[in-house]
């Protein structure tokens, strides 16, 4: 059996499949971030979920895509972690880049991006990736993702230029205690989930001029510094996986608009293109390698 998975830092979404792909069950977990977990916290966070209990040891083929999995260093902490509840297994972990690239391939070059809690894009052209490397995790970047978005409302309610009336919305429904802020943000491991956590509001709030204006200019910071960085930006379509992108698509679009670039699929979550890609390209070429 095949354990295919992809991770952000606040959920993982899975599927079992058959040798043949044919499905047996889905499987949701909190995301693994090695940046934030140990092997150990991996292993034991999986061992709590009774689908891994009851298949865990039928499973021979492990492809894990996550967030943060960006050296071989990083990805042995998580393939660790995973090895303690697939103890059968041969594991491949690998960068979401992959899976944000292969969820979203049509058979043409194309380039794709991550927008949920964090941001990323990757030129993929059918059998090679090209990165920009740019990447520099929520403090500094993520422009475009659910952090970025929320540490703008947060920044802008202290710094009170947000506008009054919605000044009172946002104090309404968040703790903004600035020392508890501050500390959530400066000694948290996972200071970069608890920012994300700002962002429905805009979404909420987007008929005000003030989220509408956060979330583009958010957006256009993004495709500014991670798309057109690309030289085939402007010959291929950008595609976009990930919760935040998804829910704000008609800004999206209006920023691609913006910097005359053809927008591609838009969708929410890459699991069902990760299947279909897996079936079609990888798990054919694992039947032949195992005929031969």
């Amino acid at each position: 059996m095949i354990y295919l998975a992809e991770s952000g830092s606040t959920k993982t979404d899975a599927v079992i499949l058959n040798p043949d792909g044919s499905e047996v069950c889905r499987v949701n977990t909190i995301g693994f971030n090695p940046y934030f977990h140990t092997s150990e916290s991996i292993g034991k966070e999986m061992a709590k979920v009774d689908t891994i209990q009851k298949y865990g040891k039928s499973i021979t083929q492990v492809y894990f895509y996550g967030s943060g999995c960006s050296s071989d260093k990083l990805c042995a902490v998580v393939s660790k972690g995973l090895a303690m509840v697939f103890p059968n297994a041969k594991i491949l972990v690998d960068h979401d880049l992959k899976a944000c690239a292969y969820s979203t391939y049509t058979g043409q070059p194309a380039i794709s991006c991550i927008l949920g809690t964090g941001s990323n894009s990757v030129y993929f052209d059918g059998k090679d990736i090209e990165t920009l490397d740019s990447g520099l995790g929520f403090i500094l970047g993520d422009e475009g993702s659910a952090s970025h978005i929320g540490k703008k409302l947060i920044t802008s309610y202290f710094y009170r230029t947000m506008p009054a009336k919605l000044r009172v919305k946002f104090a309404e429904k968040y703790n903004l205690d600035k020392d508890y802020v501050v500390k959530k943000v400066y000694q948290n491991d996972h200071a970069n989930v608890y920012l994300a956590g700002f962002a429905p509001f805009a979404n909420t709030h987007i008929d005000n001029p003030f989220c509408w204006e956060a979330v583009f200019s958010s957006f256009r910071d993004f495709v500014e510094f991670h798309v057109l960085g690309f030289p085939q930006a402007r010959e291929v379509p950008i595609h976009f996986v990930g919760s935040v992108g998804y829910h704000f698509k008609d800004i999206l679009k209006d920023v691609l608009l913006y910097f005359d670039l053809e927008a591609g699929n838009i969708i929410q979550k890459p699991l069902e293109g990760l299947i279909k890609y897996h079936r079609e390209h990888v798990l054919p070429s694992v039947k032949t390698l195992k005929s031969s």
